[in-house]
């Protein structure tokens, strides 16, 4: 196992919350990054509110459906996706996904705009945005130690996460303003555009100034090597195993937020979009928090869990739209701690040669168990109503904190003293060495 210098953790405490925006690289990226999250936002909110309430009446199952199809390509695609990450350029590779996601988001939206969308093909751009997408992620989410460096790679994770979660903030609200104003259509080719902002930032970076990993080669490493990387520690045996629970049953939030918002308060699209935007104030929250720590450590993991699915609990039982909009803060909070904090910690642990495939790991398992458990929820939230599905949900989502629990009782050391005459007792956790 890798093990990290504690300098680097001590340099890390020292350097402030926004130190990797230091790094011209990860600023320009930066930049471009956040106009096309938020264009993305807005696609997701706009293709949800699409086939809720235009193209079906109210039909959960049907978001459901759409959710799969869009996620379930990282999981199906894992081996391959995870191998194109370590094995070639990411910067080129994500020209090639960039630009893709940009066309697919254009076609859409003018298949929208001219009336002539259907369900099916609304099905059918997702399984393609999916499988694009199911090869940007790992690239994208491993370039960032290209752009900082190993020092600072935990503060650019966390940052990149409040980026996308800043734009969670803004694009569900303004995309709510837009479809109540031009329609869908307009609000998917809005995203098109987006997508320059992040081609034009991958254009203007300095490739003398990037931090290059040791890249796999194709003769010492087989794309089933992630696979057996994480199995084989025990620390990332149990992350996975929180995050299948999580991903499986929790990040569902299109369905509980859409479903909540229409048949439980009755609001419109611009109140729907208010709501995604209440979780995204605590999903930024929740990574600005992340990027304040010098390292993640593995109880961390463990309580986030359970916030998140308590949370969701007490949000199923919210009894008006206030409430359950300050509850969702709530869950933003502890969701983006759980999943930005575990995939610092997987890029911090692993060899940089295997980075590219454990990411794809974290991605096809936090993402990938969506198609199992949107088409479920959805038809709980049709069957018994989205309160049942919410509460469920979370119910669920607390099996996660008791593995984290299962895997610091077997492996974290445990000291209890007396302090200032209190009973203190502390896991003392090695996020390098833990396992």
């Amino acid at each position: 196992m890798t093990t990290l210098p504690s300098t680097i953790a001590t340099k890390k405490a020292a350097s402030g919350m926004f130190r990797s925006l230091r790094v011209r690289n990860f600023r320009i990226w930066a930049g471009g990054a956040i106009v096309s999250n938020v264009g993305t936002w807005m696609q997701r909110v706009a293709q949800d509110w699409l086939v809720l309430t235009q193209l079906t009446h109210n039909n959960a199952s049907a978001v459901g459906v759409v959710m799969a199809l869009q996620f379930g390509p990282q999981l199906a695609l894992l081996p391959w996706t995870g191998y194109a990450a370590d094995h070639f350029d990411r910067r080129k590779l994500l020209f090639a996904t960039q630009g893709a996601l940009g066309l697919l988001a254009l076609g859409l939206g003018l298949l929208t705009v001219t009336g002539r969308v259907q369900l099916w093909q609304v099905y059918v751009f997702a399984l393609l945005l999916g499988c694009t997408a199911a090869f940007d992620a790992p690239a994208r989410q491993s370039f960032v130690s290209e752009l900082v460096g190993e020092a600072d790679l935990s503060n650019a994770v966390a940052l990149n996460s409040t980026s996308f979660n800043a734009a969670r903030m803004i694009g569900p609200a303004v995309a709510g303003l837009l479809i109540a104003a031009i329609g869908c259509g307009w609000v998917f080719i809005v995203n098109a555009a987006s997508f320059a902002a992040v081609l034009a930032s991958l254009g203007l970076l300095r490739t003398g100034e990037l931090h290059p990993n040791h890249r796999a080669t194709q003769g010492t490493s087989h794309y089933a090597d992630g696979f057996r990387y994480v199995w084989q520690r025990p620390d990332l045996r149990s992350i996975v195993l929180m995050l299948a629970l999580v991903g499986t049953f929790g990040l569902n939030f299109p369905i509980f937020i859409s479903t909540m918002a229409v048949k439980a308060f009755h609001a419109g699209a611009g109140r729907y979009g208010l709501l995604t935007s209440a979780m995204a104030v605590g999903s930024v929250t929740g990574a600005l928090l992340a990027a304040r720590r010098a390292k993640p450590y593995f109880a961390l993991l463990a309580g986030a869990a359970g916030v998140f699915g308590a949370g969701l609990c007490v949000a199923a039982l919210a009894p008006d739209y206030g409430l359950f909009g300050v509850m969702l803060a709530v869950i933003g909070v502890a969701a983006q701690t759980f999943t930005t904090s575990t995939n610092s910690y997987m890029q911090l642990t692993s060899e940089p040669q295997m980075r590219g495939r454990v990411v794809a790991v974290f991605l096809a398992v936090v993402m990938g168990g969506t198609p199992v458990g949107a088409p479920l929820v959805g038809w709980v939230a049709d069957t018994l109503g989205p309160r049942w599905a919410m509460g469920a949900a979370g119910a669920l989502c607390t099996l996660a904190a008791a593995v984290g629990m299962r895997h610091l009782a077997r492996h974290g050391r445990w000291r209890i003293r007396v302090d200032a005459r209190r009973l203190r007792v502390t896991i003392v956790t090695d996020p390098i060495s833990e396992a």
